[in-house]
């Protein structure tokens, strides 16, 4: 399966439904997530990665997470409700939709994410 050299292009695949691309794969659930979490400008330049029924978002994209990546809130697709989670932190919260989800997201950002420089 290919992955997106960088951010802005996994996006647009992810969007698109690209064939040979994680973003095929997306059900309409899961795709409602996206759709919300790609309306967020805060998350637009975090890497998307979809994997095992949640919505990661990585600082550098793949192909793996790292240490740094443990901090970061995730969605799970499942829902509704959404429920987010952190590796570091575990489960944040619960919401009834998925735009109520990446506000709960963009809130447990870690502090180096919200700065000004990654919008």
């Amino acid at each position: 399966m290919a992955e997106a050299p960088d951010a802005e292009t996994a996006w647009q695949w992810l969007l698109e439904r690209r064939p040979g691309t994680r973003g095929q794969y997306l059900d309409d659930e899961w795709f409602a997530v996206v759709a919300a979490a790609h309306a967020e400008p805060r998350l637009r330049g975090l890497y998307p990665f979809p994997t095992h029924g949640t919505l990661k978002l990585l600082r550098d994209g793949p192909p793996f997470e790292g240490e740094e990546d443990r901090d970061m809130p995730y969605v799970i697709c499942s829902g509704p409700p959404h429920q987010v989670h952190t590796i570091d932190h575990g489960h944040l919260g619960e919401t009834a939709t998925p735009e109520e989800a990446v506000a709960l997201v963009v809130t447990h950002l870690p502090p180096d994410v919200r700065s000004p420089g990654r919008t």
